[in-house]
């Protein structure tokens, strides 16, 4: 049985690659790509940024604001999560992928409170970091900066489908992140291998402190 340190440690060491990893990629392609450029890397990958005011993937549902403090509170209740996780007898796999969820959540956090702070805006020209007072939008209305874009497939439909005939198909459209890609990854191992280890230890939040 691993001791609790090692699982500790374990998890920051997770979790500060990925945002390291995260934040660099980020950093990068804002410094050196205009919005909406592209790179191809193969035929069914490109790098190519984009920014989003919203959830994961790109989609747009709350108030910046109200999202960007709602996330505030995710990352604040997961890490209190962690924290009592690594004082129960629970498996290093389990933690990790809560890890994951954490680290995901906490790097888009760091886009959209500071970013707007720290970045002039992207349209038309490179961004550079500005001084205080010169970004291009208030603290907490950042934008998350995506980049990763998988066309799988593309092709024009049959012109005989109702509706969308003589259209281009592409799959896969959204462009992400590797924080997003942390996320989706921490909750499709939880339901592929600890369905049952989740649903026994998030009572875990409730039981009092060991």
């Amino acid at each position: 049985m691993q001791s609790k340190s090692k699982k500790a440690w374990g998890t920051v060491a997770v979790v500060m690659l990925l945002l390291i990893v995260d934040q660099a990629l980020k950093i990068w392609v804002k410094t050196h790509m205009q919005l909406h450029e592209s790179i191809p890397v193969f035929s069914w990958f490109q790098i190519y940024f984009t920014e989003n005011a919203g959830m994961a993937f790109g989609m747009e549902l709350l108030d910046k604001r109200i999202l960007s403090i709602f996330r505030i509170v995710a990352v604040i209740v997961i890490a209190v999560y962690i924290v009592r996780l690594l004082k129960h007898d629970v498996k290093f796999g389990y933690i990790a992928c809560i890890g994951l969820i954490f680290a995901g959540a906490f790097g888009n956090i760091i886009d959209s409170v500071f970013y707007g702070v720290i970045f002039d805006h992207s349209y038309g020209q490179v961004a550079s970091f500005v001084p205080q007072g010169e970004g291009y939008a208030p603290l907490l209305y950042g934008k998350v900066v995506d980049m990763l874009y998988f066309p799988l497939i593309q092709a024009d439909l049959p012109e005989w489908i109702p509706i969308w005939g003589g259209q281009e198909f592409i799959f896969f459209r959204p462009i992400f992140n590797l924080a997003d890609s942390a996320i989706c990854v921490g909750f499709a191992l939880l339901l592929l291998f600890y369905r049952k280890t989740a649903v026994r230890k998030l009572k875990i939040r409730n039981s009092p402190e060991s």
